[in-house]
């Protein structure tokens, strides 16, 4: 009975080995078979395009970025000349209003001796003899 369990034991054993060769040649096969094989273009261009939108999009944002920067510079510096032509306007009106306010002293100072005077600056001389005769 041994030999004829070891018969098939043989027989089945050959048979996995030819089983086995065979799917081996084949697997060989089919990888000859792939690598020969011209592959379509289509991944490429996907990934080139994908390539050129991103390249496109990083070019935009850079001159964006670029464009906004100068409007804010141009922007920043038209504001701090608003700001110095202000600042300049208020500092010649106040000088303006210190002139006008010693221009006004001097003006009532002119006013108050004048009329602070006795007699007017016509009649001095005349005054001056009336003061003599009243010291006689």
């Amino acid at each position: 009975m041994e030999s004829g369990a070891e018969l098939d034991l043989a027989g089945v054993d050959e048979a996995l080995e030819l089983a086995l060769k065979n799917f081996k040649e084949s697997v060989v096969a089919w990888s000859d078979a792939e690598l020969g094989r011209t592959r379509p273009a289509v991944k490429t261009v996907r990934q080139r395009s994908w390539q050129l939108a991103a390249g496109w999009a990083l070019s935009v944002a850079l001159v964006v970025g670029s464009v906004s920067g100068g409007v804010f510079d141009h922007h920043r510096r038209v504001e701090m000349a608003k700001a110095a032509a202000a600042a300049q306007a208020a500092r010649q009106q106040a000088v303006a209003e210190r002139q006008a306010r010693e221009d006004d002293q001097d003006l009532l100072a002119k006013v108050d001796s004048d009329v602070s005077k006795e007699v007017p600056s016509a009649m001095e001389p005349l005054a001056q003899l009336m003061a003599e005769d009243d010291s006689r």
